[in-house]
């Protein structure tokens, strides 16, 4: 798609987001006045997965994106952007 739309200006580029933890973001139940389930927290295990030592949240994806539209970054198009923390470098799940 990015070759495709070389000639218009449009840049293309993807991201592959990896487990991020969306669990407070149930807007549905929210929307139709329903109290928030409580759901226990992650596990150690759970983070320790990820290189990065965390589970991923959406911020982490919004700032991807925030830095891709960036007309600064214009040069940058083509491209899958894998924000995962880590984990499918280091294919090893635990169960």
């Amino acid at each position: 798609m990015a070759v495709s739309f070389t000639d218009s200006g449009v840049r293309v580029n993807t991201v592959s987001p990896g487990w991020i933890d969306v669990r407070d973001m149930d807007t549905r139940q929210l929307a139709e006045g329903g109290e928030r389930t409580i759901l226990p927290p992650l596990s150690e295990s759970d983070h320790s997965q990820h290189p990065a030592g965390r589970v991923g949240v959406p911020d982490d994806i919004t700032k991807i994106v925030e830095f891709l539209v960036d007309d600064v970054n214009g040069f940058i198009t083509g491209q899958n952007f894998v924000v995962d923390g880590g984990m499918t470098k280091k294919m090893i799940y635990h169960e």
